[in-house]
């Protein structure tokens, strides 16, 4: 705080004995000292209160960072995703009408084909199997 090197603290200790005297001089240095203290107590107090103050706004700016970021992000993900959307129902859009497409010329052609081919004779249905196992046991008499 202030530099006071240790001869000029003996000088002012000389001229408060001589002015002071001896009888107050302890009480004045007691009165001095607490004084001294609650000053420094105060001077520390008001910059850990800057320092808490400082930090806050650097969490303030850090908190707005990230909120400005996230929202970049947020915008970009939604704009894929808008992007992704459109391509996807050209697709769909694009296979239905080729699907529409095909079932147009599908009856022309499934009618030439069903009057030129005949349906194959019907096969003999089989027997019923019959059960694989060992064969029951007769008893003689």
């Amino acid at each position: 705080m202030f530099d006071i090197a240790f001869s000029e603290m003996l000088i002012i200790a000389v001229i408060a004995l001589l002015v002071i005297g001896p009888e107050k001089l302890p009480k004045v240095a007691k009165t001095v000292g607490h004084l001294l203290g609650k000053a420094q107590r105060y001077v520390s107090d008001v910059k850990s209160e800057i320092n808490r103050e400082m930090e806050i706004d650097e969490l303030r700016k850090l908190q707005a960072e990230m909120q400005t970021a996230a929202r970049k992000v947020e915008g970009d993900v939604q704009t894929t995703l808008r992007d992704t959307e459109a391509d996807l129902n050209k697709s769909v859009k694009s296979i239905e009408d080729d699907i529409a497409e095909l079932e147009s010329s599908k009856p022309a052609s499934v009618a030439t084909v069903n009057s030129n081919t005949q349906s194959p004779p019907k096969a003999e249905e089989p027997a019923p199997a019959q059960p694989v196992g060992p064969a029951p046991k007769v008893e003689a008499k």
